[in-house]
């Protein structure tokens, strides 16, 4: 069974890169890369018709929202389906307009993700970690200016409303420190989708690399059932 990992927001590969060979043994890894794509629905379709006849989804953050479109587009083919800090609400007047104010100003430069809102995003005994926020901070100079101004302009219009439509086995997981994405947000998820099981890490949002361990520990069991 093929693992396909979906990232959140201006994040590649290495945000698997301490979670990947703790799952060593449950199947060929697929990694995907949505950053030229331009709305959920758009990187939902470019990643199934990569993806093979049969595949679990491993979605992180605004991975999620690609993961459960996928799930949506072509359940039938998802074996698993695993939700990671992430949510199913649409941005509120005030984050559209950041995400528009954002877009605006990396017209002609970008420096990638502000190391501050990084940090925020950690737990907070994580959050003077200067070589872990360097690390998340690298991943989004590497994905460039064209993906920062992409993910941005993604309709973010919320699927609580077609949650009960997703009818794999689901896991969702979140971080009691998370400051990006509360637990009530985890909580709708696990509420809308038919039978999905919840679990929490003590850690911050960016969960695959603050807990990296538990959190294999628990994709293990998910998806070896």
């Amino acid at each position: 069974m093929t693992l396909i990992f979906i990232p959140g927001f201006m994040l590649d590969d290495d945000l698997w890169r301490d979670l990947a060979p703790l799952l060593h043994g449950l199947g060929p890894f697929d990694f995907a890369d949505y950053s030229n794509a331009t709305s959920f629905e758009d990187a939902a379709a470019r990643i199934i018709a990569a993806a093979p006849d049969r595949f679990a989804l491993i979605g992180f953050s605004m991975g999620g929202y690609v993961a459960r479109e996928i799930a949506l587009q072509a359940g039938d083919r998802v074996s698993h389906l695993v939700l990671i800090a992430t949510s199913a609400r649409g941005d509120t007047p005030e984050r559209a307009a950041q995400k528009q104010m954002a877009y605006r100003l990396a017209k002609d430069s970008f420096r990638g993700v502000s190391r501050r809102s990084i940090a925020a995003s950690l737990a907070p005994e994580r959050q003077s970690d200067t070589a872990l926020i360097e690390r998340i901070h690298d991943m989004s100079l590497r994905l460039g200016r064209t993906a920062f101004r992409n993910q941005l302009s993604f309709p973010r219009t919320g699927d609580i409303a077609r949650l009960p439509d997703i009818h794999c086995p689901t896991l969702v997981i979140a971080g009691t420190k998370d400051q990006v994405r509360s637990i009530a947000e985890s909580q709708e998820l696990v509420a809308g989708i038919p039978n999905a099981e919840f679990a929490t890490l003590d850690a911050g949002h960016m969960l695959p690399i603050e807990a990296a361990e538990p959190l294999a520990a628990l994709l293990r069991d998910f998806l070896s059932r």
